[in-house]
């Protein structure tokens, strides 16, 4: 795996875990897919940048996955209250810079707080693919899920677009997104002037298709 971007390692390739793997994947960070199902491994294996089959409660199969290289874990563990709790340990053990876990419910999380994960996230409430985005981007405030493929997320106006209005930016036409509202301080705009100025701290809400938000968000965020 490459060196220079962050590496994630997603245990867990049920649909909330894939869902995160996935979208990491896409927004091009490193990504190593553990499960201890073969079949789900394979399924994976082609869309991220490596996939495993591993039993995540043995912590000698982890160390051999190189698993403390990596800058962030997120245990998805489905079913198995028991597994997500002792992988949970386990890299708390081996003091990783950032463990995600997933609960199944407030009982299960008050333990992965209590074990050492720096952030326990519940899927009905924290979609795969927000979390990603929040992992992943500083200016990603929010990232709800429409239905298909279109979404809906709030982004921090990046340095580049400090100083430009909404037709030199043309985001429609460059990225098939629209901007449906800017936010100025407490102050929501619904109609937004498109000759207006960007302010530093402004965030802009945008809707477009999956992929062309993430075009979008690595062009002004990660070379702005």
């Amino acid at each position: 795996m490459g060196k220079g971007k962050k590496q994630y390692a997603v245990i867990g390739m049920g649909r909330f875990g894939s869902s995160v793997a996935k979208t990491l994947s896409e927004m091009g960070f490193d990504v190593l897919a553990i499960d201890a199902s073969e079949e789900r491994t394979q399924e994976i294996s082609n869309l991220v940048t490596h996939a495993v089959s591993a039993d995540s409660t043995d912590e000698e199969a982890l160390k051999a996955l190189g698993i403390r290289n990596f800058d962030v874990v997120v245990v998805a563990i489905g079913q198995d209250i028991q597994a997500s709790i002792l992988t949970t340990l386990i890299l708390k053990e081996m003091n990783l810079p950032l463990i995600i876990a997933k609960a199944q419910n407030a009982l299960h999380g008050k333990v992965l707080s209590k074990i050492g994960a720096d952030k326990v996230i519940f899927p009905e409430r924290d979609m795969g693919t927000r979390v990603a985005h929040n992992l992943t981007s500083p200016n990603i405030l929010d990232y709800i899920e429409l239905s298909g493929d279109y979404s809906i997320f709030e982004m921090l106006v990046p340095a580049k677009m400090v100083g430009r209005n909404l037709i030199e930016l043309n985001l429609r036409q460059k990225y098939a997104c629209n901007v449906i509202a800017v936010r100025r301080g407490s102050k929501m705009n619904i109609s937004p002037d498109p000759h207006g100025r960007l302010w530093e701290g402004d965030v802009l809400v945008i809707v477009g298709e999956r992929d062309d938000l993430v075009r979008l968000e690595i062009a002004f965020e990660r070379h702005g």
